[in-house]
């Protein structure tokens, strides 16, 4: 007797349901789950981290550090936030300079909160110095910057002085300095004022966004 192999019957329509059932269980299982966005922990309608928009962006906040004029440290963490309108054009100024074989901007100070405002006063009560909290600064608008430019290496061009000298050599009206020098400060100026910042005479590395009005704010970024 030859033996016989026993198959089940199975209705076609039965068939069709199952193999239906499977590819669906299938891509369900072995799908890629959606990427989890991380929540900002800020208003992100009022503020932009400049960082969010590029991170080859050099962050070299001073006055979170003990490194700047005043000899101690004013801001609880470093972190750069500007308006939104003025950080796309700093994210944009920042590429005109990659794509010119740069290594782009460094930040020395963005947003400056009131209340840090009042602590650069306490420090040093002197308007020469530091804009009184009352009359308010345009860092305090989110509207301001203090920069300067690296190379490829990160290195920064050299501008004649450090960032926060206060002598007529950081001007940058002074034209009695070297050629290399007087060519970086017109390569800064350059990119900045073509995406709508303006410098000011006295401090070679502060620039105000011109295109937007903004008023004072007394937020405090979290610290991270």
């Amino acid at each position: 007797m030859k033996n016989v192999i026993y198959q089940p019957f199975i209705n076609p329509s039965l068939k069709g349901r199952l193999w239906t059932v499977c590819c669906l269980l299938f891509f369900t299982c072995c799908a890629q789950k959606p990427k989890t966005e991380v929540k900002a922990d800020y208003n992100t309608k009022q503020w932009t981290e400049l960082t969010s928009l590029d991170n080859s962006i050099k962050i070299d906040i001073r006055y979170a550090t003990t490194n700047n004029f005043t000899k101690a440290k004013m801001y609880d963490c470093d972190r750069c936030f500007l308006r939104p309108e003025a950080a796309k054009a700093i994210a944009k100024a920042h590429k005109t300079l990659k794509d010119k074989g740069y290594g782009g901007l460094k930040m020395f100070d963005c947003y400056r909160p009131k209340p840090y405002q009042q602590r650069l006063w306490d420090k040093v009560p002197d308007d020469r110095y530091v804009t009184p909290p009352w009359k308010g600064s345009q860092h305090s608008r989110g509207l301001a910057v203090d920069l300067t430019i690296v190379d490829k290496n990160g290195k920064e061009l050299d501008m004649g002085t450090e960032f926060d000298n206060f002598t007529t050599k950081a001007h940058s009206d002074n034209m009695d300095l070297p050629k290399n020098v007087l060519e970086n400060r017109q390569l800064l100026r350059g990119v900045l004022e073509q995406v709508g910042f303006k410098g000011i005479r006295t401090e070679w590395w502060h620039f105000a966004y011109q295109k937007k009005k903004y008023d004072l704010s007394d937020w405090v970024w979290q610290c991270k």
